[in-house]
């Protein structure tokens, strides 16, 4: 997030110290405004929204508390970032705050570096939801699309997975809406953990939306992740069902074309790709390369893992 992107609301009674915070957050590159106390705070807020708010806790009208909570019990703008500035470092103050849906506490005289530090990963993570994928909180297509493009300009090798869930309009069609969803969020679970668990740190996990997934790591700790994604996938997803049909092996619902048909239970699908023995040079092709081995993996009846085999020309 750029700074000169960023408009932060600066709410505090005391004038020094709003002069200071001000004078501080421009002088590292943000745009400020300031408001004098809750009223003014929630004008300013309907006026233009802010990216963040400081908001000083004790203040004339209306304490940061009520000004916090209504920010966050107001749809509009509970998706704001809030840091609670205050002088009072009694534990239930900070849990009172907290409690109010504030992002993060901090107590006064405060440490400019520290609070520099605070509000930059605060706009980081608020960027980071924004771009997040609702059901499942993981990045989304525009955190996916500059990942991959960056990888791709860095030159490092790197594997890119893409992961589809076989047979799972089917469930979804079945078994409700809910438990789509409660596949999905499983979904999401099993490839986050298992990427961190198996993988070198470097990992990165997105959610496509529906029943599509992206995963790169690097290329020597890629295999193992992929694997144990398959093992956990058909452990734990069969639970999804019920007895009945778990035993059975499969579910009958009508197709497209309103015609009953039997579906296998869900497995999954990863297409593998690794640029370590070939050079890769945009996402598209990136893309071409995934939907033809997605393709011949939903061939198989059982979760695979298939990785591009093909060398360099």
């Amino acid at each position: 997030m750029l700074e000169t992107q960023v408009n932060i609301l600066v709410v505090e009674d005391e004038v020094t110290l709003r002069t200071a915070l001000k004078v501080q957050l421009t002088g590292a590159g943000y745009r400020v405004r300031t408001a004098v106390d809750g009223e003014d705070a929630l004008l300013k807020i309907e006026e233009e929204l802010p990216s963040l708010v400081l908001l000083d806790v004790v203040m004339p009208k209306m304490d940061g508390y009520e000004v916090c909570r209504r920010i966050k019990d107001d749809i509009h703008t509970a998706s704001v970032p809030v840091i609670m500035l205050t002088a009072r470092s009694d534990h239930e103050d900070k849990l009172k705050g907290l409690r109010g849906g504030a992002n993060d506490y901090v107590t006064k005289p405060y440490d400019w570096t520290e609070l520099q530090e605070r509000v930059r990963n605060m706009l980081q993570w608020s960027l980071m939801q924004r771009e997040a994928n609702p059901l499942t909180g993981l990045p989304g297509n525009i955190a996916i699309e500059k990942e991959v493009r960056g990888r791709l300009a860095s030159e490092v090798p790197f594997a890119f997975m893409y992961l589809d869930i076989d047979n799972f309009k089917a469930f979804n069609d079945y078994y409700s809406f809910r438990k789509g969803d409660e596949a999905i969020r499983l979904t999401a679970s099993i490839i986050s953990v298992t990427a961190s668990l198996e993988g070198d740190g470097s990992g990165f996990v997105g959610h496509v939306g529906g029943d599509d997934f992206v995963l790169i790591a690097s290329p020597e700790s890629a295999p193992a992740i992929a694997d144990a994604i398959v093992t956990e996938f058909d452990e734990k997803i069969p639970k999804l069902y019920r007895d009945e049909d778990r035993q059975r092996g499969y579910i009958e619902t009508k197709d497209r074309r309103g015609e009953v048909r039997r579906y296998p239970l869900m497995t999954i699908t990863i297409a593998a790709i690794t640029n370590s023995h070939r050079k890769i040079d945009h996402l598209g092709e990136l893309s071409r390369i995934a939907a033809e081995l997605k393709a011949f993996g939903k061939e198989q009846s059982k979760s695979v893992v298939v990785w591009d085999r093909r060398e360099a020309a």
